[in-house]
């Protein structure tokens, strides 16, 4: 799934990859995306022949970059949407998503929300994994190095994938 979305967004920036400024920009923001993050960042670094390490540099910054507005900032920003109107649908879908994957992360904490994030299959990533220990009420830096050590983890996982699986194959 994360392959498909990264090539229809590829197809998206058209133009833009014909740079390799532009090429590493597409990587970036696909890692800043829910759903995709480092994983479909990764991808789409391999399939613009991109530099294995120098793309993991900019898709573990663009996944990164996202977690502490989450931890910190989340609970608030969902506090304020429930008394716009329409919004408070958006949060209860998104509490609800978060409240189905929680018992993944709850029971061991911090291991659990490395893990979470660190294995890369579809419905985790750093996203989902900050905003359950942003509703669990964890604390926030442990979270934070938690999440940080489980997109390393992730990220290593997915240059195998990309660069050695993928890389065979295309």
């Amino acid at each position: 799934m994360t392959e498909k979305l990264s090539k229809g967004i590829l197809g998206l920036f058209g133009g833009l990859t014909s740079t390799l400024l532009g090429k590493y920009l597409v990587i970036f923001v696909i890692s800043l995306f829910p759903i995709l993050e480092l994983r479909g960042g990764l991808i789409a670094a391999s399939l613009l022949d991109l530099p294995m390490w120098q793309s993991f540099l900019i898709c573990f910054i663009g996944n990164i970059l996202p977690i502490p507005f989450i931890l910190w900032l989340i609970n608030p920003v969902f506090r304020w949407m429930r008394k716009v109107k329409g919004l408070g649908k958006i949060v209860i879908w998104c509490e609800e998503k978060a409240n189905s994957k929680k018992d993944k992360i709850e029971n061991l904490k911090y291991l659990g929300l490395f893990l979470f994030v660190g294995i890369p299959v579809p419905g985790t990533g750093a996203w989902m994994g900050c905003l359950i220990a942003a509703l669990l009420n964890m604390d926030k830096k442990k979270s934070l190095i938690a999440a940080i050590l489980g997109v390393v983890m992730a990220g290593i996982i997915m240059l195998i994938f990309s660069y050695g699986i993928l890389g065979m194959i295309f």
